[in-house]
């Protein structure tokens, strides 16, 4: 288990070190830096204890074949085949979690969904990606948080959800980009197929550890009475809180909370997540997030089509992995396509988005 993007050695030398810390006088004086390394350790461990864990149900199948074999029992052969069978899952798992080794990929997540060209349609098709996504996070045991909401006929105009749990981050960074939707439109009378866009964007929860500098003269502070659920309080008072950063354009909001200084500590944390990432994509000269959020969000510059007619179909246009299942898709059955990206990104592949070979989906 050592060398690629895993190295158990390293990782042990790292808890060690770490472990060290913990014995020294007066660690628990600081209650909060302690309970960051405390955390650090897990983390480490989460990466290595799985694989040795493995390691030892491997000797035990190991052990019990070699007992089948002397044996010929039908029995015996069902149950190697059975441990085979959960080794080779867990193995797979592993082997995907083992891709996520980025400096936040542990982290949790903020996911934003914005309403793209289709009017109507796509402030629907916004309401059906987040209820994806949700769906996607309650399957795996994942706490959710919508954070801002825009409604709109037919649906939403945006949303903002924090996803927390182990690796979300690592995991929905391959959901960043365009979205796009065909289907027979169930707000046209004339029963005729519409196209709609809807972009996602995805950036991480970040931690003390990480500084993002946010000048004070960089920022324009709105407030502004909340909308939609909240009983009458949030039509009272200017508890919702806008954050613009003049020299990136970047802009989040938040109206969940019931008080304004909760919204604005809120807005804070998600205005540094997004500049986090942009920075980190800016210093990379990769800029695919950033990027994708000035395209148009229309045909063309799409990562991921949803078709419902005349066919059933999910693909997406990087990895051109597919599914026929779109209902389960829509049902948050989603692990296939983002470990598809992790896998492809990690080879190298290029994964530019649409192309002209992918018009007919």
């Amino acid at each position: 288990m050592s060398g690629g993007v895993f190295d158990s050695a390293s990782i042990d030398k790292s808890i060690a070190e770490k472990e060290k810390l913990t014995e020294a006088d007066g660690f628990w004086d600081d209650h909060e830096a302690a309970e960051k390394v405390m955390s650090q350790i897990r983390k480490l461990k989460s990466r290595v204890e799985p694989w040795r864990k493995l390691l030892s149900e491997m000797d035990d199948l190991d052990a019990m074949y070699e007992l089948a074999e002397e044996s010929g029992e039908q029995s015996e052969e069902a149950e190697v085949q059975q441990m085979y069978d959960a080794a080779k899952a867990s193995f797979e798992k592993l082997n995907i979690l083992n891709l996520l080794s980025g400096e936040v990929d542990q982290n949790d997540a903020y996911l934003t969904v914005h309403a793209g060209a289709g009017g109507t349609e796509a402030c629907d098709w916004v309401y059906m990606l987040s209820r994806m996504y949700l769906r996607w996070a309650e399957r795996h045991g994942y706490k959710t948080e919508i954070m801002d909401e825009l409604e709109a006929e037919g649906g939403l105009k945006s949303i903002t959800i924090q996803v927390s749990g182990d690796f979300v981050y690592g995991y929905l960074k391959g959901e960043g980009g365009i979205h796009r939707l065909v289907r027979i439109s169930p707000f046209d009378a004339n029963a005729r197929r519409h196209t709609s866009f809807a972009s996602v964007y995805v950036y991480p929860v970040l931690d003390d550890t990480i500084e993002v500098d946010i000048r004070p003269e960089d920022l324009r502070v709105d407030t502004y009475r909340a909308g939609g659920k909240g009983g009458q309080h949030v039509n009272k008072t200017d508890s919702a809180v806008r954050f613009t950063h003049l020299p990136t354009g970047i802009v989040v909001a938040c109206q969940t909370e019931r008080s304004q200084i909760m919204n604005r500590q809120s807005c804070m944390n998600m205005l540094k997540a997004r500049l986090y990432e942009y920075y980190r994509e800016q210093k990379e000269k990769e800029n695919s997030k950033f990027a994708a959020e000035k395209k148009d969000i229309s045909f063309g510059s799409q990562i991921r089509s949803y078709v419902f007619c005349p066919y059933t179909m999910v693909k997406d246009h990087r990895t051109k992995y597919s599914v026929g299942n779109i209902q389960g898709v829509m049902d948050g059955d989603l692990d296939d396509f983002m470990n598809s990206w992790l896998v492809a990104k990690w080879k190298g592949l290029p994964m530019d988005g649409a192309s002209d070979d992918d018009d007919e989906v």
